[in-house]
């Protein structure tokens, strides 16, 4: 091969956006990438909680995780460079109807991060780890609440919208509150000092009122919107599988909760409440994840739909992977819970449909961000 046939190769391979403009690609960084890291995360997780798991998920699931936190850091990194070269066009994103509600994936991406202390961490690194995931804990906390209360308040004073054009993003900077409370849920358990675990209990079941309510509010109505004004466009396509994300993680939350409620009651003197919330717990956990189940059939038969007539790639469909994801890890929990083997069975199904799902659009998003045209931002046609 001549110099000059290498010269051409070496040209045509050349990601514009890296490596003539780094600058741009920084200014053009949204929160949207952060969506990755909660897809990532959450197969992560799931995968050792396959009934029978050996060694060899465990290790994958931890080297995703760790591969997880690279990803956040250098996306945290990228965001906040956006924030410091270019301040005036990145506070736009507080009006644009669509690309603020990905703000909600930061805290959300995190969450996954701080689990993975206490499935990974803690039995390779020690106790310490806990110290760590409790420190990220309130900051993921302080992150959830100011999003899921600003950004409907941006949505009420600054942003347009019409029932025709609503999806299921809506729901993205308010899942983050329950999605912290499964992690409090998760965490509680390894707090040394009993005030501590009754502190962490009781902010994530506020956690978990502050947000699924709420979420179901925003299903209601996407409900309505769908019958009156039929599917999203086929570049929303994945947000079909959105809604998946609050019934899922809100059943989760609830079942965790109620796990922890029983000896972290007990040490406040409150026994009685603290064996009525287990039992609350596993029964309305099961109750929601029967409404995800709905949920989930019809997010098959609208996938369906859109992929008979060709789907767009872009960033949302990182929007397969995270709701696929709870839903699959609540599945698995009621299966040791109640010890029934079908939920265990499924939930191994749903393991393999979300690895498959997560390697095809890991793909092709390492393929679009490497060519740079996944670099995108339309809050820079807004104008203050």
């Amino acid at each position: 091969m001549t110099h000059s046939t290498l010269s051409e190769l070496a040209t045509e391979l050349k990601p514009h956006a890296q490596i003539e403009r780094p600058r741009e690609m920084i200014r053009q960084f949204t929160p949207n990438w952060f969506a990755a890291t909660m897809g990532t995360g959450i197969l992560a997780l799931a995968l050792p909680q396959v009934p029978g798991a050996g060694a060899t998920l465990h290790a994958i699931g931890e080297g995703l995780w760790i591969f997880n936190i690279g990803l956040f850091t250098l996306f945290t990194v990228l965001y906040t460079a956006r924030w410091m070269l270019f301040w005036h066009e990145a506070k736009r994103i507080f009006s644009h109807n669509i690309v603020s509600m990905f703000i909600g994936t930061i805290p959300m991406g995190l969450a996954t991060i701080i689990n993975g202390f206490l499935f990974f961490g803690l039995p390779r690194w020690g106790e310490g780890m806990v110290d760590v995931a409790q420190a990220l804990w309130w900051i993921d906390v302080a992150m959830s609440i100011g999003c899921g209360v600003l950004i409907p308040y941006f949505m009420f004073t600054r942003q347009a919208h019409g029932i025709d054009k609503m999806t299921a993003i809506w729901l993205l900077p308010i899942v983050a509150a329950e999605v912290a409370a499964v992690s409090g849920g998760l965490l509680a358990p390894h707090l040394t000092d009993a005030n501590a675990q009754f502190h962490t209990l009781i902010a994530s079941y506020v956690l978990w009122a502050y947000s699924v309510p709420v979420a179901f509010a925003i299903l209601t109505i996407l409900f309505l919107r769908m019958a009156l004004h039929r599917l999203p466009p086929d570049s929303m396509a994945a947000s079909s599988w959105l809604s998946l994300g609050p019934i899922g993680t809100g059943a989760l939350g609830l079942i965790l909760l109620g796990a922890d409620a029983p000896s972290i009651f007990a040490a406040q003197g409150m026994a009685g409440i603290g064996t009525i919330a287990e039992g609350f717990g596993l029964i309305a956990g099961t109750l929601l994840w029967g409404v995800g189940l709905w949920w989930l059939l019809l997010a098959v038969l609208i996938t369906i739909r859109y992929f008979r007539a060709g789907v767009p790639f872009n960033l949302g469909w990182w929007g397969y992977t995270f709701p696929l994801g709870v839903y699959t890890v609540t599945t698995l929990k009621l299966g040791v819970v109640l010890k029934i083997a079908a939920f265990s069975t499924l939930g191994s199904l749903l393991v393999v449909v979300l690895a498959a799902m997560w390697v095809l659009v890991a793909a092709r998003t390492i393929h679009g961000g490497w060519k740079g045209h996944l670099f995108v931002s339309p809050c820079l046609a807004i104008v203050n």
